[in-house]
């Protein structure tokens, strides 16, 4: 079942528990509606199957959500096999509005808007910026707010901001097993949003409370074009609401099992935006700690949104919480043994990987023990139509040895943007987004599309009913 913003846990996906086992920005929503164009605000998104055609991307109680990251919730399941689909919908032109919080302050950028001529990217179109006078080119300062943020991390005032009177709700994005993720319009600037509800009961029977106060508090830290941007969290007696980005366009898992796996350019561009958003977390000391397709979501003009912060941390040195999904763990964390920011760089080869394969280095048909055992082996083989540079990244990102994991050595991660499988990025570009996605998500921008979404059944008990309060003592922060 996917999972919405870190309320649910995807399909791969392992809490701490489970796994021990097996091993022994925008106008706020309340604020009043601009001049501006509809807005959108991207939205996480749930698990999905390997054979559905469409993800959610919002954050869901208990499966890894789409939107944002639910650290709360993990439906542990065994790793399966990555299944094909069809080949990705053509592309389809999208406006660039600036995106709103659902209270109408500004945004920290503008969404860009770029020409889309093709739903496989050429390697120009990937890596290279548009032609300065391209029409519906946003120009680099537009993008300004959106890079300055990336550098900056500020404290903002999330906790009791909204309420369910600010918000008419619509259906539901994804399901888990503490709660679900609803798409939502604001009754004040009219732009849509995910809200992710977790029962506040099922958190607590689930041991999941660390979880969720350590996802809120990092998504309320954290300010990236990358990154599944928190615009306000509160509770009643029973549920935990948190309000944030409506991410149109489905999980990039979705997008990978239709296309079976990416051209090399392909898989170099979202890579590319991947690096980015590692970079600025491990800058402020926060490891990820659950980077996977499922986690990945596709805003409207087909740039990537990480969400799911369920299993994210601030991690000064060391760590040893056993946590993540199993085809993703670097071995460092399959023994037990302490680990740093540098699980992050491991994964990264790991979905690199997946994307130009189709298939995880270490899948095994049968346990996630067997995985476990192929991780700590350590054998990788490699397809002959992989590039060579492709397979050098990899090989340094994909080793048990500390000391020649790109990402961990003197240079951090400007070692990794400086491989040269990564030669044509024009890295500051990349960041104002000021570069063609390969694929835009055949949606209609700022209309509350959940059409990349798929559908469940909805809620029938009502929220915000009056009753004692037994749990809100433990989420101060909400």
């Amino acid at each position: 079942m996917p999972s919405l913003g870190g309320l649910l846990k995807k399909r791969r996906t392992k809490d701490s528990q489970t796994l021990s086992k097996e091993l022994g920005a925008g106008s706020s929503p309340t604020a009043a509606q601009t001049q501006t164009s509809p807005n959108v605000a991207d939205h996480h998104h749930h698990h999905h199957h390997p054979q559905q055609h469409s993800h959610q991307s919002s954050n869901g109680p208990d499966s890894s959500h789409s939107q944002q990251s639910a650290s709360d919730h993990p439906n542990p399941s065994a790793a399966s096999h990555p299944t094909t689909e069809g080949q990705p919908a053509a592309s389809m032109q999208a406006a660039a509005v600036p995106q709103a919080s659902p209270s109408g302050h500004s945004s920290p950028g503008l969404q860009h808007q770029g020409s889309h001529q093709s739903n496989v990217a050429s390697i120009h179109n990937i890596i290279h910026s548009p032609q300065p006078g391209a029409a519906g080119r946003s120009s680099s300062g537009a993008h300004g707010g959106a890079q300055q943020t990336q550098q900056r991390s500020e404290t903002r005032t999330t906790k009791g901001k909204y309420s369910l009177d600010d918000f008419t709700l619509q259906r539901t994005l994804g399901t888990g097993s503490f709660g679900r993720v609803h798409l939502v319009q604001s009754k004040h600037n009219h732009r849509f949003y995910a809200i992710k509800v977790l029962k506040k009961a099922q958190v607590v029977k689930m041991k999941q409370v660390e979880h969720t106060n350590d996802e809120r508090r990092m998504l309320n830290r954290v300010r990236h074009p990358f990154l599944i941007t928190l615009w306000g969290t509160w509770q009643d007696s029973r549920n935990l609401y948190m309000v944030m980005d409506f991410v149109e366009g489905g999980e990039l898992f979705s997008l990978l099992r239709k296309s079976q796996r990416f051209p090399n350019p392909v898989a170099k561009f979202y890579a590319a935006e991947v690096t980015l958003a590692l970079e600025y977390l491990h800058s402020q000391q926060i490891i990820y700690r659950d980077l996977k397709p499922e986690n990945l979501l596709l805003d409207r003009h087909g740039h990537l949104k990480i969400t799911d912060f369920g299993f994210a941390k601030e991690v000064p040195d060391i760590t040893w919480t056993l946590c993540g999904t199993p085809d993703y763990l670097a071995p460092e964390v399959v023994s037990s043994k302490g680990y740093n920011k540098s699980v992050d760089w491991w994964s990264l080869g790991i979905l690199i990987f997946e994307m130009l394969c189709g298939f995880t280095p270490f899948w095994d048909s049968g346990s996630p023990v067997k995985i476990y055992e192929n991780i700590l082996r350590g054998r990788i083989k490699y397809p002959p139509y992989l590039n060579p540079d492709a397979v050098d990244l990899l090989s340094q990102l994909i080793t048990a040895d500390l000391t020649k994991r790109l990402g961990n050595l003197h240079g951090g991660s400007e070692d990794v943007k400086n491989h040269p499988w990564f030669a044509e990025v024009t890295w500051d570009r990349l960041a104002r987004k000021d570069i063609d996605a390969p694929y835009v998500p055949p949606i209609r921008g700022g209309q509350g599309d959940a059409s990349q979404y798929d559908r469940y059944p909805e809620e029938t008990e009502a929220y915000g009913l009056p009753g004692e309060d037994m749990h809100g003592h433990l989420f101060p922060d909400f």
